[in-house]
């Protein structure tokens, strides 16, 4: 598709070197999740969104921990929401960079969030800012919400009291300048085991809570073996992990608690709910109960999938955007990551596409953590082409 000299005219006002500079200071913002310190980040956001004549709200998730919305007024009709998420991952080891010095080289920028997903962050409010005066018949927001990395507080929050109308939805992860129509979603279940604890000498007199564990992470191993045999053409197959166990005391006590964290990757369609019964089923045909156990399951955490159709609206026209504004030429696909994007599809029933700079493969959640400054460019550039374009 041509660029009008409209389109160019509002390209134009797209400044690296502000692009830069914004990108820099949400880096400098220190902060990780756990524990949820996103109140750094949060207010240079605002701030560079108040320097830029944008209306900036604040709405309060908990204490010191608030979700920002910057709006781009426009018409009465329905608007084009952009979506972020404030928190990034613990720093971790292996730095060779000060992760949170925002440090420019050949081409890049370092630190902590840099892909995942302060660079994003900063593309679309450099898109937010170019496309004033445009004449757009809806309003363009920016959702940066908090804990995204964690149990999603935020994005429950802002779909529990979303008012405005979006004829679509851009989350600004990383996707390698891809134009991503499906993601998988995400839940965490914790099964506790409880058993009785008895001297090691006589573990008869107890019930061993780690043996009723062991056969529970059996289990769990073989529900991800029968997932594998029925994988999503775009997404792949669903997938369960088991990423912790912990249990006893010492080795001379019979144990009587072990606790596992286990990781499930959902498919669209697919309900929390059921995937917690269907284990708690299969939990319950292990008959631990005569071994002397308990057992007690939960989900703390939930992110559902989505799928948005390749011939949708709003795909076609970002896909455009994205070619337009020098995008790598991708074909468009899936995700196994999971993102907020999902609760806006389930929740409020807006179309959604994942579209971001930087790499969540080989960036996101790694020491020395980048993002190349072209990418930040193209994909303030496609997400201006986008809103002008579903907006006209």
């Amino acid at each position: 598709m041509t660029i009008t000299p409209a389109e160019q005219q509002v390209l134009d006002r797209i400044d690296e070197e502000l692009l830069v500079r914004i990108t820099r200071s949400l880096l400098q913002a220190t902060g990780q999740n756990p524990p949820g310190d996103e109140a750094a980040t949060v207010g240079a956001l605002s701030a560079a969104g108040i320097e830029l004549g944008l209306d900036v709200v604040a709405t309060r998730v908990e204490p010191g921990r608030d979700n920002l919305s910057i709006i781009l007024a426009g018409g009465n009709g329905p608007g084009l929401l952009l979506l972020g998420h404030t928190d990034v991952v613990p720093v971790g080891e292996g730095w060779t960079k000060d992760p949170f010095g925002g440090e420019v080289a050949d081409g890049r920028i370092y630190g902590r969030g840099a892909s995942d997903m302060k660079g994003g962050l900063a593309s679309a409010l450099v898109a937010l800012a170019a496309l004033r005066g445009a004449g757009l018949s809806g309003p363009v927001e920016l959702a940066a919400l908090v804990d995204e990395e964690e149990t999603g507080k935020g994005i429950r929050s802002y779909v529990g009291t979303a008012s405005r109308s979006w004829l679509g939805c851009i989350t600004a992860e990383p996707t390698d300048l891809q134009t991503i129509i499906g993601a998988r979603g995400d839940s965490y279940l914790r099964v506790e085991i409880h058993g009785r604890a008895s001297h090691a000498g006589n573990p008869a007199d107890g019930a061993n809570a780690i043996y009723g564990a062991a056969a529970v992470v059996a289990e769990i191993e073989r529900l991800h073996v029968e997932l594998a045999a029925a994988p999503h053409p775009l997404l792949g197959s669903a997938t369960w992990s088991v990423g912790q166990i912990n249990g006893g005391t010492g080795g001379s006590i019979v144990p009587a608690e072990c606790v596992i964290v286990a990781d499930r990757r959902l498919l669209p369609g697919e309900s929390p709910a059921a995937v917690l019964d269907d284990l708690r089923a299969r939990v319950a045909g292990l008959k631990l109960e005569e071994r002397g156990l308990s057992v007690d399951l939960e989900m703390p955490m939930e992110m559902p999938a989505f799928e948005t159709p390749a011939d949708a609206e709003l795909v076609r026209i970002t896909n455009a955007a994205l070619a337009d504004a020098g995008g790598p030429g991708l074909p468009l696909g899936g995700w196994t990551a999971a993102c907020d994007g999902g609760f806006v599809a389930r929740d409020l029933d807006v179309p959604v596409v994942v579209l971001g700079p930087g790499s969540v493969t080989s960036q996101a959640h790694r020491a020395d953590e980048s993002v190349a400054i072209s990418e930040l460019t193209t994909a303030a550039r496609a997400y201006a082409l986008t809103a002008l374009r579903l907006l006209g």
